[in-house]
């Protein structure tokens, strides 16, 4: 027997105009309300998820500070794009910005519009918008973001493990006073590698020290004037830095050899993403390489296998990090004398 928005309606409780003007993505109705009518028209066979054959790519913008100024967020969309294309499907870019006044309303729609699956790119989103989103009724996947109290899939770099490897290295090369390069704007990445190069230092036994942290801009302009303002307090300085991101590792380099500092010979760094750039740099970046359009085609599959219906359980996938040793760290162990304990 075939369903119908009557059908829908005695099963909601609420008017046949109401579902219908939910089920037609009209404005006016309240986001709960037309969650509980898409869940019910899912499941009473009204809708039907094979019907969907495009997948909107979604940006989420708070601020601008991490994807405004950085090639990393292209790449990632070609992969996307050309996953899409291998699948038959159709990709759409969107974007969304919280400072909107009406982003909220930009959202209900967003992810109740069950004519396209969304993966949505959230390396801006803070804990408190997830809420937002957790009523989704639309194949729904989180990129570059992960909370454990998600109720859809994610698909993430392994950024406390990666931090933490990049730690342990400048430990082998005999670093023994290891700084942080702390992006200015903590979003959830960023505090999970916070994690991993604390978690080095403390299972060699080093407590992380906070004169050895500075909080930088996330652009290259920006962390460049926040170094140059710290060095001109005359800190006391390690041997060797842990940058949350390439952007910030540049930034601060720049600031280090203008003050006449020399990279790697006086304070070796590490970055994170492997941006084009780091390669061509001076010195060029050792950093940690994010397989940014792998990670791509990941989240194109993983929201098909939601989309098709043949995985039903939510996942949380991370993906690994290369990492690229290149001429911006000093070997202590190697050098003259053998001591590792340079201020």
């Amino acid at each position: 027997m075939k369903v119908s928005i009557k059908d829908i309606s005695e099963r909601t409780g609420v008017s046949p105009a109401t579902v219908s003007n939910a089920l037609n993505h009209k404005k006016g109705v309240n986001a709960d309300t037309a969650a509980e009518i898409f869940r019910v028209a899912k499941e009473m066979g009204y809708i039907s998820e094979s019907r969907i054959g495009k997948i909107k790519f979604v940006i989420f913008k708070r601020n601008g500070l991490i994807i405004d100024d950085t090639p990393f967020f292209s790449l990632l969309i070609d992969g996307i794009e050309k996953e899409c294309r291998a699948s038959g499907m159709e990709m759409v870019l969107c974007h969304l910005n919280y400072e909107d006044e009406d982003y909220e309303e930009q959202v209900n729609w967003l992810i109740h519009d069950n004519s396209s699956a969304v993966i949505m790119l959230g390396t801006e989103l803070m804990e408190e918008d997830v809420p937002l989103y957790k009523n989704a009724s639309c194949p729904f996947l989180m990129l570059d973001y992960w909370s454990w109290d998600m109720s859809f899939n994610g698909v993430l770099i392994n950024n406390a493990d990666s931090a933490r490897m990049a730690t342990e290295y400048l430990l082998r090369k005999g670093h023994k006073k290891i700084g942080y390069l702390r992006g200015g704007f903590r979003i959830k990445a960023f505090r999970s590698r916070a994690v991993g190069y604390a978690t080095a230092l403390n299972k060699a036994g080093i407590s992380p020290e906070k004169k050895y942290m500075v909080t930088l801009s996330t652009t290259i302009n920006g962390a460049y004037e926040d170094m140059k303002a710290y060095l001109e307090t005359g800190p006391q300085l390690p041997t060797a830095y842990f940058a949350d991101n390439d952007m910030v590792a540049l930034g601060a380099i720049r600031a280090l050899q203008e003050k006449g500092y020399q990279v790697p010979e006086d304070i070796s760094v590490v970055g994170f993403d492997d941006l084009p750039f780091c390669e061509i740099a001076n010195p060029p970046l050792t950093t940690l390489r994010v397989p940014k359009q792998e990670m791509g085609r990941v989240a194109v599959k993983r929201i098909l296998e939601v989309i098709n219906g043949t995985d039903k359980i939510k996942t949380k996938t991370q993906v690994c990090t290369i990492f690229v040793e290149r001429d911006s760290v000093r070997d202590l162990k190697n050098r003259d004398g053998g001591d590792s304990d340079e201020g």
